[in-house]
């Protein structure tokens, strides 16, 4: 089994991806890339990391930042959760460890949105310590390499896998190690058409010399995406847009929005939305248009968020009594990109500014009737 350990290191040296991260290994950077690409592909997370690093240097800076400024900043990576726990741990090592970010995995779990892997990975390679690091990649690699038959999914398998990860793991390089077994699983064992004619451990790999490559990681049956209709209302008042800030508890909490809300049975999504803008604001409006229909998925979900441009019934501003959010604003449109905002309203902004940018004026214009 060590041959395998040296085959990676020796191939790390001349193949590994060129990631900024890795240019110092500072601490801080690599907890950012690792918060970043849970659940983001590298690409997308270079750009993101870039854009973070150069409005936040350091760990000071994320710690004085307002939270709307980590939101907007974070906007489209989703799981906002993330964004916020990253802000509050910044904070508490501003505060407690000099703004250095601990590279001791039992201090790392103590800080919020810090899990086991997050912490083995900040601990490996930031700070060389020996522990192993399995993602998906590793999952799947060592799937191939070990022929396994399980689930990769289930408790039991990744444990078997993770001890292999420990007694593969050579002392004192657990830093390259790590990442070459990450690189490997995301530019030569990849999930389809993998690239074994160029693997560096091809010839120790079982599942190439049992034929079942293709079969590993064993299949499980994906499930159908749950459909989820909801509809959302452009409300303009004398030039300015009415957004709110859901609440910090909520899903996508600190994240701003236009009103809505999912589409009940017997309801038609403008209905909806009248009824939506009445439950959370207290404004009594009108749909005057139809602006467009989104879809966009989430682990579950596929959501098909409906679109309208509304009025006041009456020119008098009604009273506002907030029940969906923390706070609200009338904002100017030039002002929108200020705020950070959900998927489905990011697309709605994005559709507006790039097809018709009059609607953000004027909601109820005659070019989106229909």
């Amino acid at each position: 089994m060590k041959h395998i350990a040296e085959n990676l290191l020796d191939w790390f040296k001349n193949c590994s991806r060129p990631l900024p991260w890795r240019k110092s290994y500072n601490p801080y950077h690599v907890w950012i890339s690792e918060i970043m690409l849970q659940q983001t592909q590298m690409e997308r997370g270079v750009g993101y990391f870039t854009r973070w690093i150069a409005r936040f240097p350091d760990v000071a800076a994320v710690a004085r930042a307002e939270e709307q400024e980590i939101m907007k900043l974070w906007e489209g990576l989703g799981y906002y959760a993330r964004a916020r726990n990253l802000h509050a741990t910044a904070k508490i090592v501003h505060a407690e460890f000099g703004g250095d970010i601990p590279c001791d995995t039992e201090t790392l779990l103590t800080l919020p949105g810090i899990g086991p892997y997050t912490a083995a990975a900040i601990s490996s390679i930031a700070g060389n310590v020996d522990i192993p690091v399995v993602d998906a990649n590793v999952l799947r690699v060592f799937a191939r390499l070990f022929d396994i038959e399980g689930n990769i999914k289930s408790g039991a398998v990744k444990k078997d896998i993770e001890q292999k990860a420990w007694e593969l793991l050579p002392k004192g390089k657990a830093r390259l190690y790590n990442q070459a077994l990450m690189d490997l699983g995301g530019l030569i064992c990849l999930p389809r058409n993998p690239r074994c004619n160029i693997c560096p451990v091809a010839e120790l790999c079982r599942a190439r010399r049992q034929g079942t490559v293709n079969e590993r990681p064993v299949k499980v049956a994906v499930e159908k995406k749950i459909l989820i209709e909801m509809a959302t209302g452009v409300l303009n008042k004398d030039g300015r847009l009415f957004i709110q800030q859901r609440l910090a508890d909520d899903i996508w909490g600190g994240l701003w929005e236009f009103p809505g809300g999912g589409v009940e049975p017997g309801e038609s999504p403008d209905e909806a939305v009248v009824r939506e803008y009445r439950e959370e604001t207290g404004f009594k409006v009108t749909v005057c248009s139809k602006i467009t229909t989104l879809t966009h998925f989430y682990t579950k979900y596929k959501v098909v968020l409906h679109c309208y441009g509304c009025r006041m019934i009456s020119d008098t501003l009604q009273p506002l009594q907030l029940t969906a959010a923390q706070q609200y604003r009338w904002v100017f449109p030039e002002e929108l990109s200020d705020f950070g905002f959900p998927a489905g309203h990011r697309k709605l902004l994005e559709y507006l500014n790039g097809s018709c940018p009059e609607i953000l004026v004027d909601p109820c214009s005659e070019i989106v009737k229909n």
